[in-house]
C-alpha cells in the first residue's frame, strides 16, 4: 500500500521518472546509432598512401610527463625507435616532474642523443596550464610541420609515423590523425580486462562510426598527429578545460579542419590496475567534457558548417557523461515512486534501448578485434557493474565541470604493468581510498532499501533494475576498499 499523498506530487513524480528515463534512453539510442554507423562504414578503410621517405616533412614528437619514473625509460626508448628520417625528427620530453623522473629522462635522452637523435628534455619554470601548458611551451620550440603526441604510458610501434603522417601530404585540409589505443596489460586482472573492453568499444565502434559518417570526433589526447598550423589557427591548446584534447579537436573541426581516424593502426598503452586511479582518470575526463560542452555548445549551435544531425550528435557526444547523473536521479526518484505508489507510464521500450546500446558496442568491438571474442565477453558483467558504479564519482566531476573552469590536472598514476607482470601495490604513486566511496556505499544501501520496497509492493519489474544499482555501487566500493587496504603498507615493515 502506498502512502496517501496529494495528486500533484504523484503527477510530478511520474513526470520526473518518465523524463529521466527518456533522457537516459537518448544515450542508449545514441550508442545503437553509432553501432549501426560503424557496421555500415566498417569496410571503408582509407587507402594507405605511398610512402616517399625523401618527401616526408619535418616532425616533432612531444611526450608530456609529470612524475613518471616507472615508465619514463620505456616511452623514451619507444619514441626513439620510431622509424622516420633522423634529419627531420625532433623529440621533446616535456617534463614538469618534481621527482627523479627528470634525472632518468635526462639520462635516457642523453643516451639517444649520443646516437645521433635530436631529443631533449624540455623544462618549464612552473607547471602553469598543466598538460595544455606543456604542449604550448613545446609547440613554440617545435621545428616540425607536424606534431605527434604520446602520453608517458604509451609505447608506440616503430612504424607509427609512417602509417599516419603520409595521410596528410595530399590532404591540405586534414588537421589531425588519431589511431586506436591497444593495451599492454589487458590480461593483468579482471578489472583491466573490463577496461580494455570499454576502450575497445570507444575506439573500434564509436570513433570509427563518427569519423566515417562525417560526424565530429575527438582527439584522445595521445597517439595522434596534428598539423602544426591547425593547432595554431584553431586557437591552440588551452587549460580552460581539463579535456584540452577534446576542446581543441572540436574547435579545429568547427573551423573547417578535417579529422581522420585510423582503427587499423594501434598504439599500445597501460591500463590503470588500481580502481582509484581509474576513477581519477574518469573524473578528469568527465569534468573536462562538461567544461568543453559549456564552452562549445554555442559555437556548435551557431555553426553554419554543421548539419542538424551533426549538431545533435556532437551535443550527445559532449554530454555523454550526463548519463551518470541521470542514473543516480532515476535511482533516487525510484524510492518515492514506490513509497507513494506512483505508476509511471510503461517504459519497456525505453529500458530496452538503455540496456542494449552500450553492450552492443562492446560485443561488436570484441568480435572485430579478437578471434576468441566470445571468451572475452565474460568480462562484460564486470564492465557493466563498474560502468554503472562509477556514476557517483562522475556525477561529482560533472558538478565541478558545471561550476568552474580549469582545475587541477590530476594525473593518472602509471606503474609499468605489462601483460600479467608488474607490481603496483608498493608504488609511491598508488592512490589512497577516494572519499567518493562514502557516496557509493550510501547508494548501495539506498538501492537495497528500494529493492525491498519494490518487492513488498509487488512492483517486480523494478527489482532487477534496483538490484543492478545495488550490485554496481557495492562492487565499486568493495573493490576500491579492498585494493586500498591491501596496498596500504603494514606498520613496522
Amino acid at each position: 500500500m502506498g502512502i496517501r499523498t496529494p495528486q500533484p506530487l504523484v503527477t510530478l513524480l511520474a513526470i520526473a521518472y518518465t523524463v529521466i528515463a527518456l533522457w537516459l534512453a537518448a544515450y542508449g539510442l545514441n550508442a545503437i546509432l553509432l553501432a549501426v554507423l560503424y557496421l555500415r562504414h566498417r569496410d571503408e578503410e582509407p587507402a594507405a598512401p605511398l610512402i616517399d621517405r625523401e618527401g616526408l616533412p619535418a616532425l616533432t614528437v612531444q611526450v608530456p610527463t609529470y612524475n613518471e619514473h616507472q615508465v619514463i625509460d620505456r616511452v623514451i626508448d619507444a619514441v626513439a625507435a620510431l622509424d622516420y628520417p633522423r634529419d627531420r625528427l625532433q623529440i621533446q620530453i616535456l617534463d614538469d616532474s618534481t621527482d627523479e623522473t627528470t634525472r632518468l629522462a635526462q639520462q635516457r635522452a642523453a643516451h639517444h642523443r649520443a646516437r645521433g637523435l635530436d631529443i631533449e628534455v624540455v623544462r618549464r619554470p612552473d607547471r602553469q596550464g598543466f598538460k595544455a601548458g606543456a604542449l604550448t611551451w613545446g609547440l613554440a620550440r617545435a621545428h616540425g610541420e607536424y606534431v605527434a603526441i604520446f602520453d608517458a604510458d604509451f609505447s608506440p610501434r616503430p612504424d607509427f609515423l609512417l602509417k599516419t603522417v603520409p595521410h596528410f601530404l595530399n590532404r591540405p585540409g586534414l588537421g589531425l590523425v588519431q589511431v586506436r589505443w591497444s593495451h599492454l596489460n589487458a590480461e593483468y586482472s579482471p578489472f583491466t580486462r573490463a577496461q580494455a573492453m570499454a576502450f575497445d568499444g570507444h575506439f573500434v565502434v564509436e570513433q570509427t562510426g563518427r569519423n566515417r559518417a562525417n560526424l565530429l570526433m575527438n582527439f584522445n589526447g595521445t597517439a595522434g598527429v596534428w598539423r602544426k598550423t591547425c593547432i595554431e589557427e584553431s586557437g591552440g591548446w588551452t587549460a580552460a578545460t581539463l579535456s584540452e584534447d577534446l576542446d581543441l579537436s572540436y574547435r579545429a573541426q568547427l573551423a573547417g579542419w578535417g579529422a581522420l581516424y585510423l582503427p587499423t593502426v594501434d598504439a599500445p598503452a597501460e591500463l590503470p590496475p588500481q580502481l582509484a586511479a581509474f576513477k581519477r582518470q574518469q573524473a578528469r575526463w568527465t569534468q573536462g567534457s562538461i567544461q568543453s560542452l559549456r564552452k562549445l555548445v554555442g559555437p556548435i549551435l551557431r555553426s553554419r558548417r554543421l548539419s542538424l544531425v551533426q549538431k545533435v550528435m556532437a551535443l550527445l557526444h559532449l554530454s555523454g557523461y550526463v548519463a551518470h547523473v541521470l542514473m543516480i536521479a532515476l535511482l533516487l526518484v525510484s524510492l518515492p515512486v514506490l513509497l507513494f505508489d506512483v505508476a509511471p507510464p510503461s517504459l519497456g521500450n525505453v529500458g530496452l534501448l538503455l540496456s542494449l546500446g552500450p553492450p552492443l558496442v562492446y560485443i561488436i568491438s570484441q568480435h572485430r578485434l579478437h578471434t576468441d571474442w566470445a571468451r572475452r565477453l565474460t568480462s562484460l558483467p564486470l564492465l557493466i557493474l563498474v560502468g554503472v558504479g562509477m556514476a557517483w564519482n562522475n556525477a561529482m566531476a560533472i558538478w565541478r565541470g558545471l561550476t568552474r573552469w580549469g582545475g587541477t590536472f590530476a594525473r593518472t598514476p602509471k606503474f609499468r604493468v605489462e601483460g600479467k607482470a608488474g607490481k603496483w601495490l608498493d608504488s609511491r604513486y598508488r592512490l589512497d581510498i577516494d572519499v567518493s566511496i562514502i557516496g557509493e556505499a550510501a547508494l548501495t544501501v539506498y538501492a537495497l532499501a528500494a529493492t525491498v520496497l519494490a518487492h513488498q509492493a509487488g512492483r517486480y519489474a523494478m527489482v532487477p533494475f534496483l538490484l543492478l544499482y545495488a550490485a554496481a555501487f557495492g562492487t565499486v566500493a568493495f573493490l576500491e576498499l579492498r585494493q586500498g587496504l591491501i596496498s596500504r603498507p603494514r606498520r613496522g615493515r
